[in-house]
């Protein structure tokens, strides 16, 4: 590699300078029996001289994955260097091979230079699809790791650009659910939402969930919530039977009401005692006096004129034997025909009364 004054090395790389001499370098002398696929150095490059690879899509600064880019270099720095060639020795600048996103976001936080290393090879494959992807799981494991370490959740939240809420839901993804399903979905990408609905599960229907969304190769959400509604309520945890029905209020109080309760039934039921033989007596009298009243065909025929609601219940009481009659009697009345039967039955007795009403009203004066 030619010497240019931009381009400085970084250490400690991968192999870090050592005080020692060449006897003890940590690093091996004689010719190794590989081919390496970068230079055991990494070098600071200024960005001007970085040319990109391929052309960027339009508007990929306003995505969701630039932004997280941006934001993990602002909180922790660029963790995994850029990786560049030059295509030609004579010339000035390098050309990226992976990192275009990387470098925008670094001219985006004001950066002048970024770590790079300088590969052998001129492709661009290896970057782009030999990726081994973090699994949900393995990624559960190293944020609780890191806040165990002390990183606190605020920082996680700013470094993935993501809410509070989202990193609170992704530490706590495996609380309630049973190792075999951890297990089996050690190497699985799914949302958290699959294991909110795991939970409410009990162990065994959760391994037999996991199993078939891992079957069907649909770890999804509406999956697992197809599953949920479809187990049977033992087999659930927020199930709970039917408690048998209980009194509402406090039954201390419920025993003082019913016995001050029976205490006014027992006080009107004496009183009604003493007093029903004088007024059935009265009751006796008085029914035979308007009976006596009654049978006078001047008084029924001035009362049939000038007050005929009053001759009814006049004949409702002749006509009564006992109290449940009565009450049966005024009830059928209250029906739809009552008053028109009563109707009717006023007229006649005017007609035939009509020849003995003069000589009632002139008693009466």
């Amino acid at each position: 590699m030619n010497d240019l004054s931009t381009v400085k090395p970084l250490y400690p790389g991968a192999f870090p300078q050592t005080d020692t001499d060449d006897s003890d370098a940590p690093y091996p002398k004689a010719p190794l029996n590989l081919t390496l696929g970068f230079d055991l150095e990494t070098f600071q490059i200024p960005l001007e001289e970085l040319m990109p690879s391929k052309k960027v899509p339009d508007g990929v600064m306003t995505t969701r994955k630039f932004k997280q880019i941006v934001s993990s270099i602002r909180e922790i720095g660029l963790i995994e260097p850029l990786s560049v060639i030059k295509p030609d020795p004579d010339a000035a600048g390098f050309l990226l091979l992976d990192g275009n996103l990387r470098v925008l976001a670094l001219k985006e936080l004001g950066q002048d230079t970024a770590p790079c290393l300088i590969a052998k090879d001129f492709e661009t494959y290896t970057y782009n699809h030999r990726i081994n992807r973090l699994s949900t799981v393995q990624e559960h494991y190293m944020l609780r790791r890191a806040i165990d370490k002390g990183v606190s959740k605020e920082r996680l939240a700013r470094a993935f650009n993501v809410n509070l809420s989202t990193i609170n839901s992704r530490i706590n993804l495996l609380h309630g659910i049973c190792p075999k399903a951890v297990e089996l979905l050690q190497d699985h990408q799914f949302t958290p939402d699959v294991t909110r609905h795991l939970r409410k599960m009990k162990a065994t229907r959760q391994v037999e969930a996991v199993e078939l969304m891992i079957a069907a190769n649909t770890i999804t959400a509406a999956h697992a919530d197809a599953l949920l509604k479809a187990t049977p309520p033992e087999q659930r945890t927020d199930y709970k039977p039917p408690l048998p029905e209980q009194p509402k209020g406090d039954p201390l109080e419920q025993i003082v009401k019913l016995e001050r309760e029976m205490s006014q039934v027992q006080e009107k039921y004496k009183h009604a005692e003493e007093n029903y033989g004088s007024e059935l007596l009265n009751l006796v009298v008085a029914k035979g006096y308007l009976k006596k009243l009654m049978e006078n065909e001047a008084v029924r025929s001035y009362v049939a004129r000038h007050a005929s609601e009053i001759l009814e219940q006049f004949d409702l009481v002749l006509n009564t034997v006992s109290m449940e009659e009565a009450v049966e009697r005024a009830e059928r009345e209250e029906g739809p025909g009552g008053n028109e039967s009563a109707a009717q039955a006023s007229p006649t007795q005017d007609g035939d009364d009509a020849v003995s009403a003069p000589g009632m009203d002139g008693q009466l004066e």
